[in-house]
């Protein structure tokens, strides 16, 4: 860790001089590349929607790691937040409603539930933070745990790929080849779920879905093919991270919100250059 530290605080920047903006530079390098590799699928599978209830989910999650005192509310949110991911693509599986009905039902029930305790007693105020999110707050035990999700996360990625992908181009022949639509996507929406939970508190409750849309949203604009998809939703993630971190620091302002804001700008000019590339 020393290392890591020593080797961002040698970069020529006045900002690299704060220890707390060296930890927020590596936590948007570690968690970046992950939303832009999983916004990939997320578009490619009309998931928005469903990454969205995930962070709504997150209010009960918190909510009950403090009715509950001794847990953790990180780690609460995170095991409430894959058993809400599981518990809504096993009923979107086995229920005749829309898809989007079913996650509407769920993302309205459980952020209902998460302000009926939060307010309890009137101490919400206390969890106001959750909704904007902090990134300069990430301390050195936060980069380590982020380490440890970066690499869970991309060990998956690459077990689920071939998978996900035939399930996103076609369901029916993702059956014919004996993938599984109901495990390959609870393992995805389990990821998605490790993924915001551990993110949600530096990013904030109201801007986490953008993360996981914008990136895929701006490299489609761009990219003819499965590779360059992925690598441009991976650099334009990772491009808006570190702008928007470095702007907000410059002008005092949210840092979450500025690099949903960066990775915005991104998607109208790759909007704008989409007859250009894609043809």
């Amino acid at each position: 860790m020393e290392v890591l530290y020593a080797l961002i605080g040698a970069l020529p920047f006045d900002w690299v001089g704060s220890h707390f903006m060296q930890s927020a530079f590596l936590a948007v390098l570690l968690v970046t590349p992950l939303f832009g590799l999983l916004s990939t699928m997320v578009v490619s599978n009309r998931m928005a929607f469903f990454s969205d209830s995930l962070g709504h989910g997150a209010f009960t999650g918190i909510a009950l790691g403090v009715l509950f005192g001794s847990v953790s509310p990180l780690l609460s949110l995170v095991v409430f937040s894959i058993l809400f991911a599981l518990l809504v693509t096993w009923i979107k599986g086995k229920s005749a409603a829309s898809a989007d009905t079913i996650i509407g039902v769920f993302s309205s029930t459980a952020i209902a539930l998460g302000l009926m305790l939060m307010s309890r007693g009137g101490g919400f105020n206390k969890f106001s933070a959750y909704l904007i999110g902090d990134i300069l707050s990430v301390s050195e035990d936060d980069i380590r745990a982020l380490a440890c999700v970066f690499v869970l996360v991309a060990a998956v990625w690459g077990i689920l790929f071939n998978r996900l992908l035939v399930l996103s181009l076609n369901a029916s022949f993702a059956r014919s080849r004996g993938i599984s639509a109901f495990w390959t996507e609870s393992a995805f929406a389990a990821m998605l779920a490790v993924l915001v939970s551990i993110s949600i508190q530096w990013v904030g409750i109201l801007i986490i879905n953008a993360l996981l849309v914008l990136p895929a949203a701006a490299a489609r604009n761009v990219t003819n093919s499965v590779k360059s998809y992925h690598a441009v939703s991976v650099l334009c993630a990772m491009s808006a991270g570190v702008a928007g971190l470095i702007i907000a620091y410059c002008f005092n302002m949210a840092a979450g919100a500025t690099i949903v804001v960066a990775l915005a700008v991104l998607f109208f000019v790759t909007l704008a250059l989409k007859p250009h590339f894609v043809r």
